[in-house]
């Protein structure tokens, strides 16, 4: 399926109407940088009431053109096993599974019984929720029971504080999946991730930069007018500009020797890092067994909240970003608590 990098799935997030699918879908296959059309077939609404997609319809929107224009491939995404009966029925190229799906161990079984003995090129975006046992969970579920041409797309996640994102990217949680599953490829979908069309620009190269195989883009002939999605999906000029204006970063075993000496470097105050952090736990356990012998509780809440706005004024005094610094400050003290709760135990 992954056959060049960036390798570019585009569409509007769902078929609407013929019109709308005759508007679109041959500007999509006329650009030769567009390997895949993505066309939502099915759309799962919050709330009951919403547009939920033409259904079986737009498959036969989809099988006609092909008709006419038989190399081109289309994804469609996929919740239930008779969505894969009519994929399969009308010769869908490649189908996906939506992030709630994909959150739900019982519906990916479901999913996966349904595709036993048919190899499709399936790709799983992860679950919204930042968990990526979960992810890889959905995806092992689909390569047991034979499917060999598998991707996955990260579409980010749900968090209390997103950070202007509509999903906060977490871009931790795909490098995880690369480093664990290094032939998977792995695609971003920058659209859901941005919730806002102004950044999709920026986070398609950021994933770029971070070595991602491909993208994948929502576009839509009239954005404004889009049924679902409108903020977040991408007119033909706007696509047009994205993909020109893309970086492709070189992926090459052969390192610059300036480069290797700043790795040495980082190398070096990772190692720093990690002593002073050993240091912090210690001084935590001797904390701990004062408080055991005071009979004081492990949460100090109105200490923690002083050593929080006093690390991140010394933050902010030094230029580093203070979401990054709260996250590091956090994980540390949650790290302590669990140290000191370890000992008070023992007392």
């Amino acid at each position: 399926m992954v056959k060049k990098r960036p390798y570019i799935i585009a569409g509007p997030c769902s078929i609407e109407s013929k019109e709308q699918f005759a508007d679109i879908i041959p500007y999509l296959n006329a650009n030769k940088q567009v390997d895949l059309i993505r066309c939502g077939i099915w759309k799962p609404r919050t709330r009951p009431g919403g547009f939920e997609g033409v259904g079986e319809d737009g498959l036969k929107w989809i099988k006609d053109y092909k008709a006419q224009n038989p190399n081109v491939s289309f994804a469609v995404e996929v919740a239930q096993p008779i969505h894969i009966e009519l994929c399969l029925k009308y010769n869908i190229d490649v189908i996906w599974i939506g992030a709630r799906t994909s959150s739900n161990p019982f519906s990916m079984n479901e999913l996966s019984e349904s595709l036993k003995g048919i190899d499709i090129p399936t790709m799983i975006k992860n679950p919204p929720i930042p968990d990526v046992k979960l992810w890889i969970g959905a995806i092992e579920r689909i390569k047991n029971v034979g499917i060999t041409n598998i991707a996955a797309i990260h579409r980010g996640f749900f968090t209390h504080n997103n950070y202007g994102f509509r999903n906060n990217p977490l871009w931790e949680i795909p490098i995880e999946i690369k480093r664990t599953h290094p032939d998977l490829p792995l695609i971003c979908d920058p659209s859901h991730i941005s919730g806002n069309r102004q950044i999709v620009q920026s986070v398609s190269q950021i994933a770029m930069d971070l070595n991602f195989d491909g993208l994948m883009i929502e576009v839509h002939p009239y954005p404004e007018k889009a049924l679902t999605d409108s903020e977040q999906q991408l007119s033909p000029a706007e696509f047009d500009n994205l993909l020109s204006n893309l970086i492709i970063r070189k992926n090459s075993n052969t390192t610059p020797i300036e480069l290797n000496l700043l790795r040495k470097k980082i190398d070096m105050l990772d190692q720093e890092l990690l002593a002073i952090l050993s240091q912090r736990i210690d001084v935590s356990k001797q904390i701990a067994l004062i408080k055991a012998d005071n009979n004081l509780s492990v949460l100090q809440i109105n200490r923690w909240q002083e050593v929080l706005e006093s690390r991140l004024h010394i933050a902010k005094e030094l230029g580093i970003s203070l979401e990054f610094v709260q996250k590091i400050m956090e994980q540390i003290h949650t790290e302590s608590v669990r140290v000191q709760n370890d000992i008070l135990k023992e007392s």
